[in-house]
């Protein structure tokens, strides 16, 4: 296991996941393409966890969720609750900070279609775990869908059936209050399975917990 909290900047673990970053980097020299670093307050006590990059997002960017649809809705929630100051633009020289909260991805590297294989999120995982013991103050984690609850789970060292499925599933996972949400995906609030509201409700239930 890796003592480190982030990936190299060329990280070689993930054989397919390296061809698509150098894909990436012959198409699109001026963009990051590579591990996105986690981003956010070293003192946190909030941890928002996605699953991967996005091609155009934080592959583009350099930073979670920057850049495509699922920012907008995720920084404009973080500024309602509490969680940001200043304006979301995306883009990472915006000047929006966070505040007692961070963002990370199980897997750091953008996936083909979005979707990271398991072999990946395993080679990944590390990174995570040594996310979590690197926040002393952290006390609860909101996991954007399901994928990113379980390897939540197997980073802390529990099943990836422990706790609850579901958007608004709450419960606790060794020293953490787990809060499951649906991914703010394009397809998700397209659709009406999440709103802006039953979002805004997962970080004002994260708020409680944390200050209760």
């Amino acid at each position: 296991m890796t003592a480190q909290a982030e990936p190299p900047r060329d990280c070689p673990l993930c054989p397919r996941l390296v061809a698509y970053r150098a894909e990436n980097r012959a198409a699109n020299p001026d963009w990051f393409n590579g591990p996105a670093p986690s981003f956010g307050d070293e003192g946190a006590r909030l941890l928002v966890a996605g699953l991967a990059p996005g091609r155009t997002g934080a592959n583009r960017t350099g930073r979670p969720f920057t850049g495509d649809h699922a920012g907008w809705m995720l920084y404009e929630t973080l500024l309602k609750t509490g969680f940001a100051r200043g304006t979301y633009e995306a883009r990472p020289d915006d000047g929006l900070t966070l505040v007692d909260c961070m963002i990370s991805n199980a897997v750091r590297c953008a996936p083909p279609g979005n979707k990271p294989e398991t072999s990946e999120e395993n080679a990944c995982r590390p990174f995570l775990t040594a996310r979590l013991e690197a926040l002393p103050n952290l006390k609860v984690i909101v996991t954007l869908g399901d994928v990113a609850r379980r390897n939540v789970l197997k980073a802390i060292g529990l099943k990836a059936s422990a706790g609850i499925s579901g958007h608004g599933a709450e419960f606790d996972a060794g020293p953490y209050r787990i809060i499951n949400s649906y991914h703010c995906s394009r397809l998700n609030t397209n659709t009406g399975r999440l709103t802006a509201a039953m979002f805004e409700d997962i970080f004002r239930r994260a708020r409680a917990v944390i200050e209760g």
